[in-house]
């Protein structure tokens, strides 16, 4: 999904936030890091293949014609995952600038920014440099042998419920997933009949506006999104356990399964475009998981993790943009939109 739009869309969202000259900015303490999901590694039911690294800039720029004060900013990492590994090869932070990391709930990196003043005519750039290497996903062997757990573990609950544009409740959702699947020799088939039930029922039509899956499902059409959303509400209500993946201009849904020793596994399914059902061939990096974000300070869950800009005072309106820019393709296209999602 491209979205030629974003990079504005972001410095517009960051203006919007500059007029409340008096907000508390961010009040919320950097959290103990959280342990990472579960996600067990084994021969029999995933596999990394043909490793490709690339470097990515992160940041965010702040020219301001007049004094700003109480500044401060989030701007979002990509983050290890099985698949994925991670490395800050750079970074560029401007003297009296204070940056510290937080990881929320397990599946997102936010860089903190404070900065307690901004003269006037001064222009600020922070930036991360990033190594990412990312490997290929391949599809398990021994499928008929992987469940739909029985019991959800605490920590897989928030891929259970409704998400924001994931309506999995909804009576038309919930009538919807009646019958996909029941006829399904094992667990990863009956995942797999909702997958084709989606590919076949909801027609790739790209929408700039974030329309959900009941939209997806009432209209019969939708992009990425939409598909991801969907399959996702119709998993979680056959008990299975969905979440997004976000990468840069697209989305995709992960699906958990456990063997018969009850260990977990999560597994890709790319489910716009060309067909992948447990398998992710995909080189773009990763850059959050999950679709149900409660973020510090806000009181509604988010459905992505957006970058922010705060000022508690300010004498002029400041130009703020955050860019996020591959720096080594072998495609040779240096630029990539700075998020899927901003619909």
């Amino acid at each position: 999904m491209n979205r030629s739009a974003c990079i504005t869309t972001l410095a517009i969202a960051a203006m919007l936030l500059l007029f409340c000259p008096f907000s508390t900015g961010l009040s919320a303490q950097v959290a103990t890091l959280p342990p990472r999901p579960t996600h067990q590694r084994s021969l029999d039911n995933i596999g990394l293949a043909n490793s490709h690294k690339q470097q990515w800039e992160i940041g965010m720029t702040i020219k301001s014609p007049g004094v700003l004060t109480g500044v401060s900013g989030t701007i979002t990492m990509p983050l290890d995952w099985p698949e994925q590994k991670v490395t800050i090869i750079k970074q560029e932070v401007p003297a009296g600038i204070k940056v510290q990391s937080r990881i929320i709930g397990g599946d997102v990196k936010q860089m903190l920014i404070t900065i307690a003043r901004v003269n006037p005519t001064q222009e600020l750039r922070i930036s991360f440099t990033v190594e990412v290497e990312r490997w290929s996903i391949t599809a398990p062997q021994r499928t008929h042998e992987l469940k739909i757990p029985a019991v959800v573990a605490p920590e897989l609950r928030k891929y259970m419920g409704v998400s924001p544009a994931i309506e999995t409740t909804n009576p038309l959702i919930v009538k919807a997933s009646t019958g996909i699947g029941a006829d399904a020799d094992n667990d990863w088939q009956h995942v797999e009949m909702i997958y084709n039930w989606v590919r076949k029922n909801i027609r790739y039509e790209f929408d700039k506006e974030l329309q959900g899956a009941l939209t997806a499902l009432r209209s019969g059409k939708g992009d990425c999104e939409e598909l991801t959303s969907l399959f996702i509400a119709i998993c979680r209500n056959h008990g299975v356990p969905a979440r997004s993946v976000w990468i840069p201009g697209h989305c995709y849904p992960e699906f958990y399964l456990v063997d018969r020793r009850g260990n977990g596994y999560w597994f890709p399914a790319q489910i716009a475009g060309t067909r992948s059902f447990g398998s992710m061939p995909e080189r773009r990096p990763v850059l959050q998981k999950g679709d149900n974000f409660r973020i510090p300070g806000s009181p509604r869950p988010q459905r992505y993790v957006a970058e922010t800009f705060k000022a508690l005072r300010y004498s002029q309106t400041p130009t703020v943009q955050f860019f996020r820019r591959q720096i080594t393709t072998p495609a040779g296209n240096s630029d990539d939109p700075f998020a899927p999602v901003l619909k």
